[in-house]
Formats: C-alpha cells, structure tokens, sequence
C-alpha cells in the first residue's frame, strides 16, 4: 500500500510539473501575474524557512534553531559554499544547545 501512494505521488508530482512545460505556450498570464509569480515563489520559499526554524510541533522551538539559521543565512549572502553553510548552520545550533540555549 505505501508503495503505491509513493508511486501515485511521484507520477502525480511528474504529471503536474510536465504540464507546466507543455502549456507554458498556451497560457497567456497577464503581465502582473507574470511578474508576480517569481516573487510568489520567494514568499513561499521564505515563508516555509521561517515555519522551520521558528517553530516545533507548533510552538516555539526555541533560540538555538533561528540562531544556527542565522548563521547560514550569513553564511549563504557570503556565498559560502552550500556543505560549509549547512555544516556551520548545524554546528552553532548544537553548541548553543550544549551550552543550555534552548
């Protein structure tokens, strides 16, 4: 049974996003929607980081999780390669949760 789900959602996840190439030419978006939905994308790119470092089983999850976001924001605006801002961003929460910073 969890086979087949696995698989109707990969063919479901294949057939939606295959539709996106085959009708970008039918579709005519208007202008304020074309331009507006590379910033739909960011919003909800930044929206489900924030649901990820700020919150646990929904509620807070406490400092030590923003903090190591924190530091691989920095890191990724510095342009850090990816392994180092993952790696640091792990590092700083679990020192600061070895310190006794929840």
């Amino acid at each position: 049974m969890l086979i087949a789900a696995v698989l109707a959602l990969a063919v479901g996840t294949y057939a939606f996003r295959l539709a996106g190439v085959v009708l970008r030419e039918r579709l005519d978006l208007p202008g304020w929607l074309r331009r507006g939905l590379p910033i739909a994308a960011a919003t909800l790119l930044a929206a489900l980081v924030a649901v990820a470092a700020f919150t646990e089983s929904g509620l807070f999850a406490g400092v030590a999780r923003p903090a190591g976001v924190l530091v691989g924001l920095v890191l990724a605006i510095r342009r850090a390669p990816f392994v180092v801002v993952v790696v640091a961003a792990a590092a700083s929460t679990a020192v600061l949760r070895l310190l006794g910073v929840p």
